[in-house]
């Protein structure tokens, strides 16, 4: 089996019986912020476009390249699909000129011509990327490789279950705007950043520990910023509280924690598995070490060369014709009618704060979740504000966005401040504006809600349930006390196990006990 590195969290992954394209991500994402990181728009695409199958993970912009896709991929590869709760991959997909679709069932194992064999789990709950997430599990003539990329499954013993896996490719880096856009000061920033990056490498070491394989590939990430604006993002300024570490970094962070069986592939990296897949061969285009070493310049490098793209995409948003008010209200008021769980979830007005073009005005404009209304703010108090640029909020109505983390969020252009607890409903309801999300989200939670997790596990005199309230993480994998605190190292929720209280979020309360 070979795999060819392509950049991020794609790949290439060629057998006997057929090559597979995941997630090929060229252009940059989130309102021109993120790019991949190294550059890899230099590779021979109309080759590896040139395959059997296509993957496309999911529809976070950094994994579904809409415009790479059409250009370069052979419209005639069979696209491997997860079982999605809804059919905008496959609808997406579809206009991009693709027509052969294989529907997989989730963690059932399909096998295609050659004796290739594939199996894609699907994550479906509403936090996972834009209503869903998978991985792909890979096997032929006895090698088998998983492609986590940045999903996060409660744990890997599906994958376990089909027999030894020879490679394991997952993510070990930020994806996120937490903390960075937060209004804090800055020791506190960098302290919350230390602690998301800590728990980053805790998440992954956890994930390598359970699949025990032969080799670990460090992928989905980092993305690098080459706006002026966004420069600073990069970790490349000595900051410890950065959320964004490089596969280098990886590579020492592993080291010490006895990592001895990382493979760094940079676009353009061949890895050979052979012998059954216990025996690997890499070729590179430079040195991996050389390459890390000089990340500045090639950074700087690479800004000067896409500032034109980036100067355009900003050149597009404004679209001062549009009533942003009068547009929000029409958009959001009916989901708002019709939302129960999420809106109670936000629980409050929800403030975004519109910068005018030149920065000397400023809109301010209120989603009431509980009075069902997108209104002028009229100087009450607000848990959740967001400023940003008017024009941005322009663009999404203009190009009429369903997925406002999936563009705005992500793009990391703007600032945000709350008072008190994270409130994952506000990104929850701002990712489903539309009325298909908004119902399968409504539907997920009532049934979350109802469902009554009876199997419990000890921590040492705490009595405590089996499974995290948050997305169902399995504690005995991902949990551990402190005193009388458990923390769930999947997505780092924390709970006070006298009250059963969530100390990270509104709602999600655990059921703990203390033993006599």
């Amino acid at each position: 089996m070979r795999i060819t590195g392509t950049g991020h969290a794609s790949m290439r992954i060629d057998t006997a019986a057929g090559s597979i394209l995941c997630d090929p991500w060229v252009n940059p994402a989130y309102f021109a912020s993120w790019f991949p990181f190294p550059d890899n728009s230099l590779l021979d695409w109309e080759t590896l476009g040139d395959v059997d199958y296509l993957y496309v993970s999911h529809l976070h912009r950094d994994h579904f390249d809409a415009e790479h896709l059409k250009r370069f991929i052979n419209k005639k590869a069979t696209v491997l699909l997860p079982e999605y709760p809804t059919s905008q991959l496959e609808d997406e997909l579809r206009a991009l000129g693709f027509s052969s679709f294989y529907r997989t069932k989730s963690d059932e194992v399909h096998e295609l011509d050659g004796g290739l064999k594939v199996m894609i789990q699907a994550l479906i709950s509403p936090t996972d990327g834009p209503i869903g997430d998978s991985s792909l599990w890979v096997e032929h003539d006895g090698i088998r490789v998983l492609n986590q990329n940045d999903a996060r499954p409660a744990d890997l013993s599906r994958f376990n279950e089909l027999g030894h896996v020879h490679a394991h490719m997952l993510q070990f880096s930020g994806a996120i705007w937490y903390p960075m856009v937060y209004e804090l000061p800055e020791n506190a920033k960098t302290a919350f950043g230390k602690q998301k990056r800590e728990r980053q490498f805790d998440r992954t070491w956890r994930y390598i520990d359970d699949l025990k394989a032969d080799f670990v590939f460090p992928i989905a990430g980092p993305p690098c910023f080459l706006d002026d604006e966004l420069w600073q993002f990069n970790d490349i300024h000595g900051d410890e509280g950065n959320i964004f570490p490089d596969q280098s970094v990886f590579l020492t962070e592993y080291a010490k924690v006895g990592g001895t069986n990382a493979v760094v592939q940079l676009p353009g990296s061949v890895t050979e598995l052979t012998d059954g897949g216990t025996k690997q061969t890499t070729t590179h285009p430079v040195p991996v070490d050389e390459f890390f070493a000089n990340k500045k310049a090639h950074l700087e490098e690479m800004r000067e060369r896409k500032r034109g793209i980036i100067e355009a995409e900003k050149a597009s948003w404004r679209h001062p014709e549009i009533d942003v008010l009068g547009e929000l209200k029409k958009r959001i008021e009916p989901l708002l009618e019709e939302s129960i769980y999420l809106a109670k979830g936000v629980g409050g007005p929800v403030r975004f704060d519109l910068v005018s073009y030149d920065g000397d005005e400023i809109e301010s404009i209120v989603v009431d979740f509980p009075g069902k209304q997108v209104r002028a703010y009229a100087d009450e108090k607000v848990r959740y504000r967001f400023r940003t640029q008017r024009e941005l909020i322009e663009h999404l109505i203009f190009i009429d966005e369903g997925d406002w983390v999936n563009s705005l969020f992500l793009s990391c252009r703007f600032s945000a401040a709350r008072i008190g607890q994270y409130n994952e409903f506000v990104y929850a309801f701002f990712k489903c504006l539309s009325e298909e999300r908004l119902q399968y989200a409504e539907g997920w939670y009532d049934e979350h809600e109802k469902a009554v997790d009876a199997e419990d596990i000890e921590f040492g005199d705490w009595t405590v349930q089996r499974r995290c309230p948050h997305l169902k993480a399995d504690l005995s994998r991902f949990g551990f006390v402190e005193g009388n605190v458990l923390t769930c190292q999947l997505h780092g929720w924390k709970f006070d196990l006298p009250s059963g209280r969530c100390l990270t979020g509104v709602g999600h309360k655990i059921r703990a006990s203390k033993k006599a």
